[in-house]
């Protein structure tokens, strides 16, 4: 997921299971209309080092890109991962991997919408408003196939929605209006020169 605000990568980010992988090499970004992008992806069964390496590689790509959150499928991989460093509603930057997340939304009277502009790094230079509950929670497993669950408000809340869903096989877009899905597409197509079908590998050779 793209962010069309400033976070704070200063700050020590909250790690409840453990650090981001490091090491991993920048890839390019996989766009929409790529048939990865829109099926469900094969949920993880190894945990192995090839696992690892590929989070490490999406680790890169998503820092390269100047993303909060990143699904396998966005760098090509029929896998259902994602990692993320994104901050909540307060600014606290939270960071993780999850392999097969399944998300929980509030229900009933605790379900509140906020309606945000959201942005995909599979759709470059474009935002578009996307009504999201406040409050998220993902459950999956991590690198080593233990439990891990995330949860948070604001922003955080929005990429554990939006990256789950990539596992899902749905992009943001699908969410859309006709009409917000062509200004959306206005918008990417306006951006094309920024970011060529190699970014954000070339930006970091």
């Amino acid at each position: 997921m793209s962010a069309d605000r400033p976070t704070d990568a200063s700050a020590e980010p909250r790690a409840p299971h453990g650090p981001l992988p490091e090491g991993g090499r920048v890839r390019p970004i996989t766009r929409w209309g790529t048939p990865v992008m829109h099926r469900p992806q094969a949920g993880v069964t190894t945990y192995d080092e090839a696992l690892a390496a590929l989070a490490a590689d999406m680790v890169a790509t998503m820092y390269a890109a100047d993303g909060v959150g990143l699904a396998a499928c966005q760098v090509g991989e029929d896998v259902a991962m994602f990692v993320f460093d994104c901050p909540d509603a307060d600014g606290v930057r939270t960071v993780g991997v999850v392999c097969n997340p399944v998300l929980t939304l509030p229900e009933g009277r605790d379900r509140r919408l906020e309606d945000d502009d959201e942005g995909c790094l599979s759709f470059p230079g474009s935002f578009e408003s996307c009504p999201r509950p406040d409050w998220a929670r993902v459950d999956g497993q991590g690198l080593d196939g233990q439990p891990v669950t995330f949860e948070g408000t604001g922003l955080l809340a929005r990429c554990l929605q939006h990256e789950t869903d990539h596992t899902l096989g749905t992009v943001f877009g699908d969410r859309l209006s006709a009409k917000a899905r062509k200004r959306l597409e206005r918008q990417h197509q306006a951006a094309a020169e920024d970011y060529p079908p190699t970014w954000p590998a070339d930006a970091s050779a």
